[in-house]
């Protein structure tokens, strides 16, 4: 009945109102209906309040901004109507309100809406009330229903009086979100620690080193900063599925399983125009050193600013925090999650395959099935109505482009739980989430051009899950959220459940008989295990034990010290022969060639320990080292007059002095803050082209760059920024110095700002 009415006025007038309170000069006076003759007293619009600062603040938007109208999904917002010439008179006036979203909005499609003040329980999910009715004023609360597509809207209102005159007026526009704090919503979260620290929280540190070495990196998602919301929005519809089909697009942008996934795409570039490019290269001469940034709002505005053209370069954990960064501006409640020891299975079996020489050193693995040192991805949390019951909750969505997923380079999401019970035929792409915390490594000994199945490693892929805790800066392991203990009965029994369902046909029996693994060994972190099957003489317990030791703290620009230490396990005299490398590693776990090797006779009485000191000259490893600063030493031993094999690895990852950063005097809004920051060059030779970047969300308008130049061996420096903060509460101040030799020394700070008076 209402489209038909509102079909009945040919040509309404419009007013436009862009936000807040409408003036009365913006109004257009109501056409006359020659049909029904003179409009007489026929209700006239005025003025409009969206109230937009009020608003905000009840759905937790006021960070965004309050000059525009941003809010949440099924909660209400009010709205006052001002008139011209008299008061809104219940039964005799009927105001129609509808809204629209995306370029072509439908009521069938859920995009379009039209609901009335009369119609409370009507066929729209939209909801309007009238809160008070003043002289000449009308105030009225609208609710979005809680799966309404979230996106940009457009506010419009016909009103029909007891005359029969009908005018249409256009309010003005609101963004509407995601809403955590609705229980009706699907990503609702009943804890407010959680939904302070998931959503509102714009900054947080990304774990990353290796398992042997936990490092922070402090990150500015700057969720709320400036235009950062228009970017997101922009985002969606620069997604593919956007410019096929823009109408279906904007209709499913009310499922967060749907936005997941679109925006997971559009974080990389390998499809569209997303907003980073990878590069794993170790060249960067064209862009950004991926290890340089220090938050994601200069990546996305940059995207922006470039005409939505992708911006150089990203790895994981930026790929990463960009995505956090999006998905708690519209509201999904998203946390960052560290994987160390991260599988990279390209085959699908569950099996990570590590290749070695005679030597022990690690080769390039053929199919790329590789281990990283780590891995990033985001959890998001969600209601999974598309899954069996209980697979709700926190979610994996990968943005890293590593594998395809119906077509397009994105990874989830996939259910926590799913992943941690084995149910990898759950979507989205559980499988591929399964094998980076649950694959098993497999080591081959290739010598003569042949290949030698050695060992089984049943437990080093996916430990020390990471992630920031709640509203602190500890880290959080989250490990028993993905897997049951390694070397439990459950945690095997999930794997084979998990190998049975992608292998079709392959009995557990089967697949022990064909991969009966050793017994391996792990020491403090390291990786020492038996490499040959043993001969029917010798015991199936390993003979010999082999470890390494660091002497000193592995830092930057100094000589590496450390020992092996060789154990004899048995009451037999054992000769060993053993041959050491190094070799950097990049990110993903590819090893490069080794730049030092040493051999070493060892001789050991029964149930002796011996230890063989090595020293690894910063003049030697400097030239050879990654971005990541990883150095693999590796060590293969083999017994005299035994096939047995013994082989310990270490991963090594070079640290620098973190900036220092000193706030000096109160931090109040709106009142000038002097920030210290002190840095030192850690190496004993000079470095060139030094810059400093200091950004922080609510304390800085953009990104401060400061030009160094040249820094002397050892020499500490600082440098006074000046800033104006211009939001209250916890704040944090990220820093970043880069130079010719270095390119991610780093520091923070946090900050408590006070309102003032």
């Amino acid at each position: 009945m209402w489209e038909l009415r509102l079909r009945e006025a040919k040509s309404p007038s419009v007013c436009t109102a862009s936000q807040g309170r409408v003036r009365l000069d913006q109004l257009h006076t109501p056409a006359l209906c020659p049909a029904r003759g003179c409009l007489g007293s026929g209700l006239e619009m005025a003025i409009t309040d969206l109230q937009s600062s009020w608003n905000n603040l009840q759905h937790h938007t006021q960070e965004i901004g309050t000059g525009r109208l941003i809010v949440r999904r099924g909660q209400p917002f009010n709205i006052t109507l001002y008139f011209r010439n008299r008061s809104f008179q219940p039964g005799l006036d009927n105001i129609i309100f509808v809204t629209e979203t995306g370029p072509l909005p439908d009521l069938a499609k859920g995009t379009r809406a039209v609901f009335s003040l009369a119609s409370r329980g009507g066929p729209s999910p939209w909801i309007a009330s009238m809160e008070t009715n003043r002289l000449n004023s009308l105030e009225v609360s609208l609710c979005a229903p809680p799966v309404a597509a979230v996106g940009r809207y457009l506010l419009k209102i016909h009103i029909d009086s007891f005359q029969g005159s009908v005018t249409a007026y256009q309010i003005g526009e609101f963004i509407l979100l995601f809403n955590p704090w609705c229980p009706a919503d699907a990503v609702y979260l009943d804890s407010e620690p959680h939904r302070q620290e998931y959503v509102m929280n714009d900054y947080g540190f990304i774990y990353q080193g290796n398992k042997n070495w936990i490092h922070p990196c402090p990150w500015n998602y700057g969720q709320f900063e400036e235009n950062i919301i228009d970017i997101c929005l922009e985002l969606l519809d620069k997604s593919l599925n956007f410019q096929i089909d823009p109408a279906t697009d904007c209709a499913l942008r009310g499922s967060a399983v749907y936005i997941g996934r679109v925006v997971c795409a559009m974080i990389n570039s390998n499809d569209d125009n997303g907003v980073l490019n990878g590069n794993w290269s170790e060249n960067y001469s064209d862009g950004i050193n991926p290890a340089e940034w220090n938050g994601s709002v200069a990546i996305l505005k940059q995207w922006h600013a470039l005409g939505c053209q992708p911006v150089r370069y990203g790895q994981c954990w930026v790929f990463a925090a960009v995505m956090c960064t999006v998905m708690r501006c519209l509201g999904i409640p998203t946390r960052v999650i560290t994987n160390f020891e991260s599988g990279h299975d390209t085959d699908g079996n569950l099996i990570i395959d590590e290749y070695y020489d005679s030597t022990g050193r690690i080769l390039e693995n053929k199919k790329k099935d590789t281990v990283w040192n780590f891995h990033v991805w985001n959890e998001c949390w969600m209601a999974r109505k598309d899954l069996p019951p209980g697979y709700g909750g926190w979610q994996v969505l990968d943005a890293t482009p590593q594998e395809t997923s119906n077509g397009l380079y994105c990874c989830g999401p996939a259910s926590v739980r799913a992943i941690k019970e084995g149910e990898v035929d759950l979507n989205f792409d559980t499988p591929f989430a399964f094998s980076m915390v649950n694959a098993d490594c497999m080591s081959w000994l290739v010598s003569e051009g042949q290949e030698q199945k050695l060992h089984q490693d049943t437990d080093s892929v996916g430990i020390f899950i990471s992630t920031k805790s709640i509203l602190s800066d500890a880290r959080d392991d989250v490990t028993e959220n993905y897997k049951y203990e390694e070397g439990s009965p459950q945690e095997r029994q999930v794997f084979l459940k998990a190998l049975q369902k992608l292998k079709a046909g392959l009995s557990e029996g089967a697949y022990q008989a064909d991969n009966k693994p050793s017994r391996p060994t792990t020491v403090s972190g390291d990786r020492s295990r038996s490499l040959a099957t043993p001969s029917p003489r010798t015991s199936d317990v390993i003979q010999v034990s082999l470890k390494f030791k660091l002497l000193d703290p592995p830092n930057m620009g100094q000589d590496i010290n450390f020992v092996l230490l060789a154990l004899n396990l048995s009451t037999q005299f054992k000769d060993l022969k053993v041959n050491l490398s190094a070799q950097s590693l990049l990110h993903d776990g590819s090893p490069l060639p080794p730049f030092w090797q040493d051999m070493v006779f060892i001789t050991l009485t029964a149930e002796e320990e011996k230890t063989h000191p090595c020293k690894i000259p910063y003049t030697q490893y400097s030239r050879f080292l990654s971005m990541d600063k990883l150095i693999r030493i590796s060590a293969l031993g083999e017994v005299t007059s035994c096939p047995e094999k013994v082989l310990v690895t270490k991963i090594i990852t070079l640290a620098y002095p973190a900036i220092t950063i000193n706030v000096l005097g109160a931090a109040i809004v709106n009142q000038p803050l002097s920030i210290e920051v002190i840095f030192v060059n850690p190496l004993f030779e000079q470095v060139e082209e030094c810059v400093l970047t200091v950004e922080g969300s609510g304390l800085f308008k953009k990104q401060q760059t400061v030009i160094i130049g040249t820094l002397k061996p050892q020499h500490q420096a600082s440098v006074t920024l000046e800033t104006v903060p211009f939001k209250s509460g916890q704040r944090q101040i990220q820093a970043n110095l880069r130079s010719n030799k270095f390119k991610d020394i780093k520091g923070y700070r946090n900050v408590y700002v006070d309102f003032g008076l």
